[in-house]
């Protein structure tokens, strides 16, 4: 049955969650595991409504609904491909109900789905700057990745206006960005609340960050202990077998 939702080049993967599966092209993008640990930082209370920026596969979606209460996740994914895709696996899990894949351009989410109108944005945006390191020959991995389509400032932006008052944004970035972070963050009200840094291994640094915001909240910052994604070199901690449902 499930062939029938996988085009040439595609292959079907089980999310170990709910019995779900997701279809990738690995030519193409496939998920992360940046995308998987947001998925397991983000707070996602029963019966609210979640947007996910740039959703691409559409992994942040369909994980949040196997493992949250929430009432509806949106997908707003800009390549038409791509979303395309996304739709596919959700449509294969039987989620419409609940998932929604669109595609448009992140730059203009506010005025598509209207101010203040989730209780919750996530984001896994491109991490490298426009012009900077050695830019992917494949499209969809370069706009993933650099930041051609969308930039951290249009990610704030447009999260601060999608959002309730009060409402959250979890994001998943690179820590060397930390203080632009912050800044661009706090011109758009943003108000980071919980942190986490990933480290490859205990004695290694931290090559992410992992923070959830609120719209107009306080200044309290609560830094959570690190995750360390492997306790020795090819083995996943617990925590990381934990969140992927293993």
């Amino acid at each position: 049955m499930s062939s029938e939702y996988l085009r040439e080049g595609e292959r079907l993967d089980d999310l170990q969650r709910s019995h779900y599966r997701i279809i990738q092209h690995p030519g193409k993008f496939c998920f992360g595991m940046d995308a998987v640990l947001l998925s397991g930082f983000a707070t996602v209370r029963p019966g609210e409504r979640v947007l996910d920026l740039g959703t691409g596969t559409g992994i942040i979606p369909l994980l949040l609904a196997a493992k949250t209460q929430g009432a509806h996740f949106t997908g707003l994914e800009i390549q038409e491909e791509m979303a395309e895709m996304a739709g596919r696996s959700v449509r294969l899990n039987g989620l419409e109900a609940r998932v929604e894949i669109v595609t448009g351009d992140l730059r203009e989410a506010s005025r598509r789905f209207g101010g203040a109108s989730f209780d919750v944005v996530t984001c896994n945006p491109p991490y490298i700057p426009a012009g900077h390191g050695r830019k992917n020959p494949s499209e969809p991995m370069a706009i993933a990745r650099h930041e051609i389509r969308c930039s951290l400032e249009d990610v704030a932006r447009e999260a601060s206006r999608c959002l309730r008052p009060g409402g959250r944004l979890a994001l998943v970035h690179r820590p060397h960005r930390l203080a632009e972070i912050f800044s661009v963050l706090g011109r758009y009200r943003l108000q980071p609340k919980r942190m986490k840094l990933v480290h490859p291994l205990a004695d290694r640094e931290a090559n992410l960050v992992l923070l959830e915001c609120a719209l107009g909240g306080g200044v309290w910052l609560q830094v959570e202990k690190p995750l360390i994604v492997y306790r020795e070199p090819g083995v996943y901690s617990q925590e990381i077998y934990d969140i992927y449902g293993y």
